[in-house]
């Protein structure tokens, strides 16, 4: 009986590339787009809410246009800088209490742009 690749088997089934090379080279030019990059010139807004929130404050990072993951480790970088806590939810990064300058000077800094509403 003769032994198969598995991996070669299931790739000719249902029309898988094997070669391990050519997925890694698809998943590097993706990751190769900074969180600048996406974002490109449009404008980020900030926003203070405490709307629903029994009267806390809570500021809300809008027209974000970044990928979730980029969109995540934003935030994590955010709340780090700010020192508090906070979200990702639509699109759109909550951060807890009245942080819109620190959050204003931090994407500038970044090299994003960026305006307190």
């Amino acid at each position: 009986m003769e032994s198969q690749d598995w991996k070669s088997v299931l790739g000719s089934a249902f029309n898988l590339s094997t070669n391990e090379e050519e997925q890694t080279d698809d998943s590097l030019q993706e990751k190769t787009l900074t969180a600048q990059e996406q974002q490109g010139k449009k404008m980020i807004d900030i926003i203070l809410d405490k709307k629903g929130r029994n009267g806390k404050k809570a500021t809300i990072i809008a027209n974000l246009e970044l990928d979730d993951e980029t969109l995540k480790q934003l935030s994590a970088d955010i709340k780090r800088a700010c020192g508090v806590g906070g979200s990702v939810r639509g699109g759109e990064i909550l951060i807890q209490g009245d942080k819109r300058d620190k959050v204003l000077n931090f994407l500038i800094n970044k090299g994003f742009k960026a305006r307190i509403i």
